[in-house]
C-alpha cells in the first residue's frame, strides 16, 4: 500500500463492540467451563499442527469477488504460522492486484510468482528462496501474484512451476486463487490436496456455490470430502438461515463453517488478530484445523474424524503419518528424528496444552531469537527467516 494512502484509512476498529465483549465476558464468568474450552482448543490445536510427509497445498477461491477469498486466504496464513513450528507460505495466485499482501501487512515489493518461476532452481536452499519472499507476522512467507502493477500474467505453466518447485521447502501453503471458473483455479482445484469454497452469506452466494459443488462432485468425486465451505458474513445482519445453508451445502462430504461477521476484518488493510473477535479467532482456528484434517486424509487415504469429536491420537502414534522432515540440501534428506530426540517438526508438545491464538507478534517466531525452538523436543523450523534480505547478486526489484 502506499504511504500516502495511510490518510484514507481511520484507526482500526475491535472486530466486536464494547457491549459484545462485555456480555461475553459477564456469560463466562457465570456460565463458563475452563475446561470445555481447554479441550476445544487443544483439539483444535492438534488438527492443525499434525505431522505431514510432504508438502501441504490448500487452495482458497470462490465463485465469484467480493465473497472474501483474500480474507480467508490470509486469516489461514496467519493461524498456521502461529501455531506450526514448520514452515508455512501464502501465494497469491491472483496477479489482477488481489489484496493479499495488504491483509498480510506487507510493506515491501520484492519478487511475484511469475518472476521466481524463472529463477527457481532444485539446488537452492530455502535461505537463498527466502531472499524474493516477504515475511509476514508470526513467521511465515507470502509470495505476491503481481507487483502492484497491472498486466501482470500467470498461466498454468507458471503456477505449476511455481507450486511444484517450493512443496518441497514448506510444509503448509495456502493459495490465494482467482475466482471460478478462472483457468488457474480450476488447476488448484484439482491439484492442491483440500480446497476452500468462500460462500457469501447471502442466497444467491449458497446458490452459486452449490453450482461449484455440484460441478466439482461431477468433475472427481473424490474432491468433495476435502472440501470445507466457508460461509462469510460480509454484513451484520444477512437474514440467511444458517442451518439450512449449511444443509444445502453439506452435499457429497464437504463441511461447512461459518466466518462470522467481524468488524475490524470488513474495514479492510493488514489484519491485526488482537483486534479480531473471539468468534472470529475460533471460527479461524476450526476452518484452519478442517482443511488441515482433509489435506493429511488425502495423502494417508484414511478418513479422519472431524475436529472437535474424541481426542486426537498421541502426535507420532497411529493415525499420524511420518513427520515432514523439510527440504533437502545438497547433502540430500534432512535427517529424521531419532529415539529420543528432538519431536517433529510441527508436533504439539506433550507436556502442555497450547495457548488460545492470541496475536501473531506473542509468537516466539518475532522475537529477535526467532525460530528458537518453543517447546521442549520441538527443534527450530527447517529454514529460519534469518535468511539475508536478498540473495547474493539478486538485488531487490
Amino acid at each position: 500500500m502506499p504511504p500516502e494512502l495511510d490518510a484514507l484509512r481511520s484507526k482500526p476498529r475491535h472486530g466486536e463492540s464494547v457491549a459484545q465483549r462485555a456480555g461475553r465476558a459477564v456469560r463466562r464468568a457465570i456460565a463458563s467451563s475452563p475446561a470445555a474450552e481447554t479441550t476445544a482448543v487443544t483439539q483444535t490445536a492438534y488438527a492443525i499442527q499434525q505431522p505431514v510427509t510432504t508438502g501441504r497445498q490448500i487452495s482458497v477461491t470462490s465463485i465469484r469477488g467480493g465473497a472474501g477469498k483474500s480474507t480467508v486466504s490470509a486469516l489461514l496464513a496467519l493461524t498456521y504460522a502461529h501455531y506450526r513450528a514448520d514452515p508455512v507460505l501464502a501465494v497469491e495466485a491472483d496477479p489482477a492486484l488481489g489484496t493479499l499482501p495488504h491483509r498480510l501487512g506487507a510493506t515491501e515489493v520484492r519478487w511475484s510468482g511469475t518472476d521466481l518461476a524463472q529463477i527457481v532452481d532444485p539446488s537452492m536452499l530455502i535461505t537463498d528462496l527466502t531472499g524474493y519472499l516477504i515475511p509476514f507476522p508470526g513467521g511465515g512467507w507470502l509470495l505476491p501474484g503481481s507487483q502492484g502493477a497491472i498486466g501482470t500474467r500467470l498461466d498454468i505453466d507458471t503456477y505449476r512451476v511455481v507450486m511444484t518447485s517450493l512443496r518441497r521447502y514448506f510444509a503448509t501453503t495456502v493459495v490465494d486463487c482467482e475466482t471460478l471458473p478462472a483457468e488457474v483455479a480450476r488447476t488448484a482445484l484439482v491439484t492442491t490436496q483440500a480446497r476452500i469454497l468462500v460462500c457469501p452469506a447471502t442466497p444467491e452466494g449458497v446458490a452459486a456455490t452449490r453450482s461449484v459443488l455440484d460441478w466439482v462432485g461431477g468433475v472427481h468425486p473424490r474432491m468433495l470430502p476435502t472440501t470445507v465451505v466457508v460461509l462469510s458474513h460480509v454484513a451484520p445482519d444477512t437474514g440467511l438461515d444458517v442451518r439450512k445453508a449449511a444443509e444445502h451445502l453439506g452435499v457429497g462430504g464437504a463441511v461447512v463453517l461459518p466466518l462470522p461477521y467481524d468488524r475490524h476484518l470488513a474495514a479492510g488493510g493488514a489484519i491485526r488478530t488482537e483486534l479480531l473477535g473471539e468468534r472470529t479467532l475460533q471460527a479461524a482456528g476450526r476452518i484452519a484445523a478442517e482443511a488441515m484434517d482433509r489435506a493429511v486424509s488425502r495423502a494417508d487415504g484414511s478418513s479422519r474424524q472431524q475436529t472437535g469429536q474424541d481426542a486426537p491420537p498421541a502426535p507420532g502414534g497411529a493415525g499420524h503419518p511420518t513427520p515432514y522432515a523439510g527440504p533437502a540440501g545438497p547433502g540430500g534428506p534432512a535427517p529424521q528424528a531419532t529415539p529420543g530426540g528432538p519431536g517433529p517438526y510441527g508436533a504439539p508438545s506433550a507436556t502442555a496444552g497450547p495457548a488460545p491464538y492470541p496475536h501473531p507478534a506473542d509468537h516466539p517466531s518475532t522475537h529477535p531469537a526467532a525460530h528458537q525452538p518453543t517447546h521442549p523436543g520441538n527443534p527450530a523450523p527447517y529454514g529460519a527467516p534469518s535468511a539475508p534480505p536478498h540473495p547474493p547478486g539478486c538485488p531487490p526489484r
